[in-house]
């Protein structure tokens, strides 16, 4: 893969005491096994979902939780799905194949450790990318 520059759109992996799940995340990104991620609605305010929407078709900057860029994505799609019935796509980009329950298993877990509770009702903001370059 060629390197490219940073964009200046950007989205960010890991968070203070993540137990390594943002390195985790980034490296199946950069291992072509991770081309979505979500997040639940009520997390975002009206300007955060605007910015998360405007951006499609457009090149983002992936950060770790430290602030350093690692690789570049383009954003190919934003749509809302449920927790309870996710769009397989979401799944799929998770790196869950087709396997509903595993998707659901492995964000109760992860979201548990920021106090996010995730019902069947909750509505996910996902994010569909592809991998461009490394940086």
């Amino acid at each position: 893969m060629s390197e490219v520059e940073e964009s200046k759109y950007k989205m960010i992996f890991g968070w203070e005491n993540d137990n390594g799940i943002g390195e985790m995340l980034i490296q199946q990104i950069l291992n072509g096994e991770k081309t979505a991620t979500c997040a639940p609605k009520e997390e975002y305010s009206e300007k955060e979902l605007l910015e998360t929407y405007e951006p499609v078709g457009e090149i983002l900057t992936v950060y770790d939780k430290e602030g350093i860029p690692r690789c570049n994505v383009r954003l190919i799609e934003v749509f809302e799905t449920t927790f309870g019935n996710p769009d397989l796509r979401l799944v799929r980009g998770e790196g869950d194949g087709d396997d509903v329950n595993k998707f659901q298993e492995d964000h109760r877990l992860a979201w548990k450790d920021i106090n996010v509770e995730l019902k069947d009702e909750t509505v996910l903001i996902v994010e569909l990318f592809e991998l461009v370059g490394d940086l």
